[in-house]
């Protein structure tokens, strides 16, 4: 299944309108509180939602919507369907930090084969689909979409690794203290980090400690289609489904797999409890 650029335009513009939803709310003092799991909503993650299941029914009717937030009625059985973030990065969000996104996936037989991610507060907008590529462009700027590739490994320079502002911890140190490249470590937030990989800015994303299906799909199908690639610890694509676990296994997103051929082997830990939607 292979999408058409009308079809991705559509989804870039209906994760515009949930951005301006947010962007509203990021203008004036809201409040938050916590879900059920301890992770902090806001009126912007609601608004955004509704927006985008009202885009999505609109210009895809039938096609099942699976959201953070809300999970369309009916059978959970559908092979293609939509995985949707409406607001990526709440807690930097609330923080009051630019990095948080929308993200929306289309999945199809287990693969994501188009994602859209944008960034409200920057502007950025990133965007992909199977047999189209990756791009990017910028709000407010008439120089047109870009597109996106990673950059090629490189000898005798640092390995340019990303990791979460808010998981992490020792896994992801003791991770770093076995690489056994030279390395440089940034801080980011939401699913921004695949995006600066498929933009050739970084190298490769660790990640330990839990994410959902909804947190990864978009921005896997943008650096994919950028030339990189997204699998566990035992080298398998990151797969999704509305009969899989909610919560993906760890993983890394990385640019040019050739780096993979230089780092210690990791083992992978317990993976998470299987959570199905509901």
């Amino acid at each position: 299944m292979n999408p058409t650029i009308e079809q991705l335009q559509t989804l870039c513009a209906i994760a515009q309108a949930a951005g301006q939803q947010i962007m509203d709310v990021y203008a004036q003092d809201f409040a938050s509180w916590q879900k059920d799991d301890a992770s902090p909503l806001t009126e912007a993650d609601l608004r955004a939602d509704r927006s985008i299941r009202a885009g999505l029914e609109s210009a895809f009717p039938g096609i099942f919507v699976w959201s953070e937030e809300s999970v369309s009625a009916g059978a959970r059985n559908a092979e293609t369907f939509f995985l949707v973030d409406p607001l990526d990065g709440t807690k930097e969000f609330v923080q009051r930090s630019d990095e948080f996104t929308v993200n929306i996936a289309l999945i199809h037989q287990g693969q994501p084969v188009a994602g859209v991610v944008l960034a409200p507060a920057t502007g950025e907008l990133f965007y992909a689909a199977q047999g189209l590529g990756a791009w990017q462009s910028q709000a407010n700027e008439a120089n047109g979409a870009l597109p996106l590739c990673v950059a090629p490994a490189r000898s005798g320079t640092p390995l340019r690794v990303l990791g979460s502002r808010s998981h992490g911890g020792p896994a992801l140190a003791a991770w770093l203290a076995q690489l056994p490249l030279a390395h440089d470590f940034v801080a980011a937030g939401s699913s921004l980090k695949f995006c600066r990989i498929a933009q050739g800015q970084a190298d490769i994303y660790p990640r330990f400690g839990p994410t959902s299906q909804w947190d990864t799909a978009a921005a896997q199908c943008v650096l994919e289609q950028a030339g990189g690639r997204v699998s566990d610890f035992a080298g398998q694509r990151l797969r999704y489904g509305l009969q899989r676990p909610v919560l993906n296994p760890e993983f890394l997103a990385v640019g040019d797999a050739q780096w993979l051929q230089n780092l210690a082997p990791l083992q992978t830990r317990t993976q998470q409890p299987s959570i199905t939607p509901s």
